[in-house]
């Protein structure tokens, strides 16, 4: 079990312990941030451990987009506090109890997201590289 605080990001306040941003409002609620945004939460813990735990069970679930189902709001969808921390401390409970199974899922997921990164490198490069071919074409 990851015992954590949950409460709503105050602009200009500076945190102590171990923690991270949650955006809280949009089609993106749920998003683990490393930097605060005027509509968030903010998640705190007693060790680094736990943060990095949360944040991996975090993005798990903003990704398969588990928040969507209680956003509220009609013209800007957002998700209140006490949704967000019941439904969080079961889903992380929940994600747990097989530790060994979430330690081979987080590390799994971090390999990817490393490949994803680097795909897009690669991407961006072949872009780079075929504008100045074009240019140096469109030149002559």
């Amino acid at each position: 079990m990851i015992n954590f605080k949950l409460k709503h990001h105050v602009s200009g306040n500076c945190y102590s312990k171990p923690h991270f941003f949650i955006l809280n409002k949009g089609l993106n609620t749920g998003k683990p941030l490393s930097e605060p945004c005027p509509n968030c939460f903010v998640i705190q813990f007693g060790s680094s451990d736990d943060l990095e735990n949360m944040e991996s069970i975090c993005k798990s679930l903003w990704r398969v987009k588990f928040w969507h189902q209680f956003l509220i709001g009609s013209v800007i969808p957002y998700i209140r506090i006490h949704d967000f921390s019941k439904n969080l401390s079961i889903k992380s409970n929940e994600m747990m109890l097989d530790f060994e199974q979430h330690k081979k899922n987080v590390l799994a997921l971090k390999l990817l997201e490393q490949k994803e990164k680097q795909f897009h490198e690669n991407i961006n490069l072949i872009n780079d590289l075929r504008r100045v071919i074009l240019y140096r074409y469109c030149k002559r």
